[in-house]
């Protein structure tokens, strides 16, 4: 273990099959999603300002154009500090963009350009360090999330292997009123293997669409997935040099960041709102064509659309801690929960979930929708590489975690199956 050590962190080439030319003319016109979306109008009632969404990456370059004075830095508590505002691969700064740009400077232009954006470095080795300290693995910067005022924790990250201490983690995080926010994953054409932390008790899980409408053929299906936002042909940093921007990313990463910034705009207009009534209020208000209490495995409850709720000002987000994602796993005959209300507060409808490490099969749910904006098993032609995805795979020797165009190798046991 330990010579095999001497390759943590050597870069391993992908083929990513996206063009690697820069985007350096009107980035913003190369996110589709805003006007379809209607963004200028939902910023007269809500940017996001107040909120707060802790970032779950490979950290964020706080001298990009467009984050200046959007991140807080200063407010990651230190013992998980490392690393945080050092990102050597550019995905973590592209996920806080998506959320909370400002399109200074040529770039990109947040859905919620209100929202601030606490950076945090995650690892999912146990050994690894900075050179003097060991580095935070994910379960103790959840944790250390879960003690700050940030509401939002967006995890665009995914790893196979169940860990009972990240599940853990993720349990007192809702406990603490956070809204947990994760990419479905790229392995849709695969075995579509259901991976952490979205398949958690507790998290809001995102699948991607493309400009057509219909679900990513690389996104992941499962049980696990709730909601669906725009994941295909959205432009990223195409590296950590940060010169330039690639225009044609996809991943449900870029998914989960929308859906944590449409989050931030919904929950700055309602501040008083708990994390069920933010998480209700994405569910009722998705575009579908089925039913809303039989969500799919592609497309869960559907397709975002946080306008819905901003511009109605009598919507009612019903009861704060009964859980909006309570439903039952017809194979299982359990009850699936994701969040946990405050000790304070009266128990929610169930407290347990079988979205743990058996549960990532689900029972079989037709796929349903084909217009612009109503999400379907895709028909459409997209590539299952992913240039915007920390996605982290295990081999037989190790793990391999993906970032942007290039893949870190380093060895890493399994503390729980």
């Amino acid at each position: 273990m330990r010579a095999a050590g001497a390759v943590v962190g050597a870069v391993v080439a992908v083929s990513i099959g996206l063009t690697p030319s820069a985007v350096a003319d009107d980035i913003r016109s190369k996110q589709w999603y805003l006007e379809p979306m209607q963004a200028e109008q939902m910023w007269k009632v809500s940017t996001g300002e107040g909120v707060k969404v802790a970032v779950l990456d490979s950290g964020v370059n706080v001298n990009a154009p467009a984050l200046k004075g959007q991140v807080l830095a200063d407010e990651v508590p230190d013992s998980v500090s490392n690393h945080a505002t050092r990102d050597e691969v550019g995905h973590g700064t592209s996920m806080a963009e998506l959320i909370a740009g400002t399109g200074a400077g040529g770039g990109m232009q947040g859905l919620a350009p209100g929202a601030k954006i606490v950076p945090y470095y995650i690892s999912v080795d146990p050994e690894s360090t900075d050179g003097k300290h060991k580095v935070p693995d994910v379960a103790e910067v959840i944790r250390a999330v879960a003690d700050t005022d940030a509401k939002i924790i967006n995890m665009s990250f995914g790893n196979p292997a169940f860990d009972a201490e990240e599940q853990a983690a993720v349990e007192y995080a809702a406990s603490k009123g956070k809204l947990l926010v994760a990419s479905a994953g790229n392995d849709g054409l695969e075995k579509g293997f259901a991976g952490y932390p979205v398949a958690y008790n507790y998290v809001l899980g995102v699948s991607s669409m493309n400009e057509a409408g219909t679900v990513s053929r690389f996104a992941t299906h499962g049980n696990y997935v709730d909601l669906v936002a725009p994941g295909e042909e959205v432009p990223t940093w195409c590296d950590a040099s940060f010169q330039s921007y690639c225009a044609n990313s996809a991943g449900t990463s870029i998914s989960s960041a929308l859906v944590s910034a449409s989050a931030a705009l919904i929950w700055s207009a309602h501040p008083d709102w708990t994390a069920n009534q933010v998480t209700r209020a994405l569910i009722d208000t998705a575009s579908r064509k089925w039913p809303k209490d039989d969500p799919t495995q592609y497309a869960g409850y559907g397709t975002i659309r946080p306008r819905m709720v901003l511009e109605n000002p009598n919507y009612d987000a019903g009861p704060a801690y009964s859980d909006p994602l309570a439903k039952w796993n017809k194979e299982e005959g359990e009850e699936l929960v994701t969040e946990i209300p405050p000790a304070s507060a009266a128990s929610p409808s169930a407290t347990d979930s079988s979205q743990g490490p058996a549960a990532s099969s689900g029972g079989d749910k037709s796929a349903a929708g084909s217009e612009a904006g109503e999400p379907e098993k895709a028909a459409a032609e997209s590539s299952s590489n992913d240039n915007s995805t920390l996605w982290i795979t295990l081999g037989a020797v190790g793990a391999v975690v993906v970032f942007g165009g290039g893949a870190f190798v380093f060895l890493r046991s399994r503390r729980a199956t």
